[in-house]
């Protein structure tokens, strides 16, 4: 009898993927802050998650460049057409990290849940 592994996981392995990518992102932006003309990006993760969720194949929309990064609106524009706002990127990038570890934390419940049903405890 075999296992499906993607229905056990559920969507935390797509989520660590998605989260990944938002990761570089918002790096990218962080590097490039103060690069004159450079515009913030960044990814809905919701919504390209159940992009990613309903589509048949199971792979990431990002990889297919279906789900671009979009722009991010600045609250203060700077005069050299930069729209990376330090503060912005850098609570950003926390919450990320932050929902990144959670997902590692499901992911690792999922793991130890499947192995204790395999030896049979």
């Amino acid at each position: 009898m075999s296992m499906d592994f993607t229905k056990a996981l559920g969507v935390h392995p797509d989520a660590l993927k998605l989260r990944a990518e938002r990761t570089k992102i918002l790096a990218s932006n962080i590097a490039n802050e103060n690069t004159p003309g450079f515009q913030a990006r960044d990814i809905d993760f919701t919504a390209t998650l159940r992009q990613t969720q309903a589509d048949e194949t199971g792979g990431l929309a990002l990889d297919t460049g279906s789900a671009d990064p979009m722009y991010r609106l600045p609250y203060h524009a700077a005069q050299d057409g930069n729209t990376v706002e330090l503060g912005v990127e850098q609570a950003e990038f926390a919450q990320n990290a932050a929902d990144f570890q959670t997902s590692l934390t499901f992911l690792g419940m999922k793991f130890r849940g499947l192995a204790k049903a395999i030896n049979g405890q």
